[in-house]
């Protein structure tokens, strides 16, 4: 098969460099963002007059068909032809004879397979946005029904304090936004057209680069033809924001291991995000969530790929940035299916309110309480720590809990302990007095989901 820049050369590569060297087995993806870049720059080229109306015609509509073709995967490639750009090019040539050959005028693969990737990613960003969408709504609805759920709050993985459990989940809701605004606030920069730039110094020929930008839907063009072909900040950008999101749900994947498991016993998730053992029939596993939280480490590795590929790079294109594309593909492919997955995982797991209650009972999640109630009768705090910790230490000594103890014990470390200690201590009251601002009190956690609601 001839190469279609074959004209330089007298000789041929054997068959395995020409396998090694080429890009179409990964960049086939981008077939129908190619076709569509095809389709503006030839009706750009016919509207600048620099090929005729009918050729424009002609060659568009045999784009169509191809795009159709490959739409339903009807299309074949060849690793003789190296990448997309050149099998659709064939394609086309094939089908409407020589005058496919004019549509490559005024343009490069570097600043098309450039706007094939800012086409690719802009739809891809938008989805997952969406995506990111959905899974806050489920995360609202859990916590809707989980205000007054009270659970072990946890630091250094130790019991610290009693919280609602909404509290813990808007927690995630939070993060989410979060990664939602930085894939939002990407766009800016995605939304760039680099078509019209050539190989890297733009062309002779007088094209008109912002009427391709508006007929694709780009908000701008990149305003020096070096920075079009040769940026991937856009594509780094993405896969960055895709790692942090990835750590949220990794986080989220493995409070979700813990507290399914037989030692904490707080939800139980939906057989469909579950499996057995094929040894032990008691098995059941969290694999959905061990497998999310696996997937972690492969975006991550997108990231620093690309990075290390980029880092020594001289202006413009080199074929290194031909290691930009399988990363890419994996990660939004990775992300978008995690999503997924959280959202049903979430949205059916049975939350056992009477097991995270009962575990806040017997424990010592309630000591802040009476350091509280001490420092508000004017103790310092300091001096009213040390007392509840002798306290807490007296209840261990004794094999008890701290509402366990007896009045004239409290009395005897200090006088300012009355009845009402014992309504202090209760779970309950600790968490629904915690109203300050962003707190685990229930009338905070209600405000919360209600700005979460009109965020969404």
């Amino acid at each position: 098969m001839k190469k279609l820049w074959g004209g330089r050369f007298t000789g041929t590569a054997e068959d395995w460099v020409d396998e090694f060297g080429a890009s179409i087995g990964f960049d086939q993806e981008l077939a129908q963002q190619d076709i569509e870049g095809s389709i503006a720059h030839a009706s750009m080229l016919a509207q600048c007059g620099i090929i005729s109306a009918e050729e424009a015609e002609e060659i568009i509509e045999g784009l169509k068909k191809l795009k159709e073709k490959a739409s339903n995967s009807d299309l074949e490639y060849s690793t003789k032809l190296e990448d997309i750009h050149l099998n659709i090019e064939h394609h086309l040539t094939e089908l409407i004879g020589p005058i496919g050959g004019k549509l490559h005028t005024a343009r490069s693969r570097n600043d098309q397979v450039a706007t094939d990737m800012h086409l690719y990613l802009k739809a891809q960003v938008e989805e997952v946005i969406e995506l990111i969408n959905e899974f806050q709504i489920t995360i609202i609805d859990q916590a809707e029904k989980n205000i007054e759920t009270i659970m072990p709050g946890y630091t250094h993985l130790q019991r610290a304090q009693p919280i609602s459990f909404a509290h813990h989940l808007m927690a995630y809701f939070w993060m989410l936004d979060r990664d939602k605004q930085r894939f939002s606030d990407s766009l800016k920069r995605i939304n760039l057209s680099p078509l019209g730039a050539g190989a890297l110094a733009g062309t002779t020929f007088p094209i008109d680069r912002h009427l391709t930008a508006e007929m694709l839907g780009f908000e701008g063009i990149y305003e020096n033809s070096l920075d079009a072909v040769s940026d991937r900040d856009f594509i780094l950008e993405f896969l960055s924001g895709s790692s942090i999101l990835m750590m949220h749900l990794s986080r989220l994947c493995e409070e979700i291991i813990l507290w399914s498991s037989q030692e904490f016993q707080f939800i139980e998730l939906s057989d469909a995000f579950t499996t057995g053992s094929s040894i032990m029939p008691q098995k059941k596993n969290p694999d959905m969530a061990e497998l999310i939280r696996g997937k972690t480490g492969r975006v991550y590795g997108s990231l620093m790929g690309l990075l290390t590929v980029l880092k020594g790079l001289p202006l413009a294109y080199n074929k290194d940035m031909q290691e930009d594309k399988e990363g890419m593909f994996d990660t939004v492919k990775t992300i978008q299916g995690s999503l997924k997955i959280f959202s049903g995982m979430v949205k059916t797991m049975r939350v056992k309110k009477e097991t995270m209650e009962g575990s806040v009972k017997n424990d010592f999640s309630n000591a802040t309480e009476l350091a509280d109630y001490l420092a508000a009768k004017g103790v310092p705090f300091r001096e009213a720590h040390e007392i509840v910790g002798k306290l807490v230490l007296e209840c261990i000594q004794q094999q008890c809990y701290l509402a366990d103890l007896s009045l004239d014990a409290y009395k005897e470390m200090n006088p300012l302990f009355e009845d009402d200690i014992y309504e202090a201590l209760n779970h309950y009251n600790a968490v629904e007095r915690r109203t300050s601002a962003g707190g685990t009190g229930f009338s905070q956690v209600k405000s919360q989901i209600g700005k979460a609601k009109e965020l969404i």
